[in-house]
C-alpha cells in the first residue's frame, strides 16, 4: 500500500512538472522569435550584412517552426497532448540545445564586435 502510494505521488509529480514546463514554454516562445526579428530587423538597418547573413538561418527557421506549429487555439508552439511523447521531446531537446549553441556563439561573436569597434576607435 504505500509503495503505491509512493508511486502514485511521484508519477503526479512527474505529470505536474511536465505541465509546470510546458506552460512555462508557451509563454516564452512568441517573445524569443520577435526579439530575434527585432535584432535582425537593426543588423539590416545598420547594413551589417554578415551578421544579419548569419541570423538569417535561425530566422528562418523560426518563420518555418511557427507557421508548421500544431493547430491549437492560442499562439503556442507545443501541443501539451503530445510534448511528453519520446521522438518530440527528444526533437524539442536537440532543437533548445542547437539553439543555446547558437545564441552562446553569437554572444561572443557580438562581443568581439563591440570590443573591436571600442579599441579601434
Amino acid at each position: 500500500m504505500a509503495f503505491t502510494f509512493a508511486a502514485f505521488c511521484y508519477m503526479l509529480a512527474l505529470l505536474l512538472t511536465a505541465a509546470l514546463i510546458f506552460f512555462a514554454i508557451w509563454h516564452l516562445v512568441l517573445p524569443e522569435y520577435l526579439i530575434h526579428v527585432f535584432f535582425c530587423v537593426m543588423f539590416f538597418c545598420a547594413a551589417e550584412w554578415l551578421t544579419l547573413g548569419l541570423n538569417m538561418p535561425l530566422l528562418s527557421y523560426h518563420i518555418w517552426r511557427y507557421m508548421t506549429r500544431p493547430v491549437m487555439s492560442g499562439p503556442g508552439l507545443y501541443d501539451p497532448t503530445t510534448i511528453m511523447n519520446a521522438d518530440i521531446l527528444a526533437y524539442c531537446q536537440k532543437e533548445g540545445w542547437c539553439k543555446l549553441a547558437f545564441y552562446l556563439l553569437s554572444f561572443f561573436y557580438y562581443l568581439y564586435g563591440m570590443i573591436y569597434v571600442l579599441v579601434s576607435s
